[in-house]
Order: structure tokens, then C-alpha cells, then sequence
């Protein structure tokens, strides 16, 4: 092989290298900013989106309702509680549904930027500003089923609730702590 086939070969292999560290760095902090999420205190002073974790808003109508059911069992919850918090979590889960999709935008949006010849670090900075304000938007209407919710249960009920969240959270840190993460 020639010296500029060489040199060329060498050009190629080193922009792959760099377009793929770029792909790594958009997928960590697009990462970073879901866990950020996941990670934001919710009423109670609960993680994951409290009341039963970030999934309890994902899912079909028919998973949703299956996750307040379980939610709600222990707590004496009456039909008619468990029925205005299903369609509570089901419009707040239809909602957050669009804003999930705005966010695989804005992903896709950052990966273009990066893997591009040059990156233009105006057009990053925009877009990891739309990514905070598509979460501080998405923290809200979480925030808001949640208020939502506690105007259907009794205080009780949600004290009853906090105690069974709390003891799980125990459970989930002495798994973590025993698996060793």
C-alpha cells in the first residue's frame, strides 16, 4: 500500500472513531437527562415519579388501570377512587405519551449534530435547552396528576400509601446494597 492510501486509510478510521465517540457522548447525556428525570424528588419526597414510578404512565389503558389497581390494593381504595385515579394516570400517560415523542426528536435532532463534520456547539447548546424544558414540562404534568390524585384519596389512604411506597423503596436499597450496585 502507497503512503497517501495509507495516510487516507488512517483519516477514515479516526473520522469513525470520532463519529462514534460523538454517538456515545449524545446517547450519555440524553441518558443523563432521563435518569435526571427518573431521579427528581415527586410529592412525599418520593423518586420515579412517585405514587408507583415512572411506569405507572406508560403503557396501554389496560396496563395502566392493572398498575393503580396494584397501587391502590391495601389501601382501601373505593371503586369510584379507583376509577377517577385511572383516568387521572391515563390523560397524564396520553399526555407525557406526545411528550416522549417530542424528546426521541430532539434525540434524534442531537445526533445528527454530533455525528455532522463539525459540530455546530451553538445548535447543541439549543438543543440541550429544548431537552431541560421538555423535562421541566414533563416534571409538571406529572406533578399535577399526582396533586390530582391526592384530592381522590383520603388523607389515610395516602399516608397508608407513603408507608407501603417507603417500605419497597427499603426493599429496592437492600437489593441494590446486596447485589453490590
Amino acid at each position: 500500500m502507497n503512503e497517501s492510501a495509507t495516510v487516507n486509510s488512517t483519516a477514515a478510521g479516526k473520522a469513525r472513531g470520532l463519529k462514534r465517540l460523538a454517538a456515545g457522548v449524545v446517547i450519555a447525556v440524553t441518558a443523563s437527562i432521563g435518569l435526571t428525570a427518573l431521579a427528581q424528588p415527586m410529592p412525599g419526597g418520593h423518586h420515579g415519579g412517585g405514587f408507583g414510578g415512572p411506569g405507572l404512565f406508560m403503557g396501554s389503558p389496560e396496563h395502566i388501570g392493572r398498575a393503580v389497581d396494584h397501587v391502590l390494593d391495601g389501601v382501601n381504595a373505593t371503586d369510584a377512587q379507583r376509577t377517577q385515579i385511572k383516568q387521572i394516570v391515563t390523560q397524564a400517560a396520553a399526555d407525557l405519551k406526545a411528550q416522549r415523542d417530542a424528546g426521541r426528536a430532539l434525540h434524534e435532532r442531537s445526533m445528527q449534530i454530533f455525528t455532522a463534520p463539525t459540530v455546530d456547539a451553538a445548535a447543541a447548546e439549543s438543543v440541550r435547552q429544548q431537552m431541560l424544558t421538555q423535562h421541566d414540562t414533563a416534571s409538571r404534568r406529572v406533578l399535577q396528576a399526582m396533586l390530582d390524585i391526592s384530592r381522590v384519596l383520603t388523607p389515610e389512604q395516602r399516608a397508608k400509601l407513603a408507608e407501603r411506597m417507603q417500605e419497597r423503596h427499603k426493599r429496592m436499597q437492600e437489593r441494590m446494597q446486596r447485589d453490590g450496585k
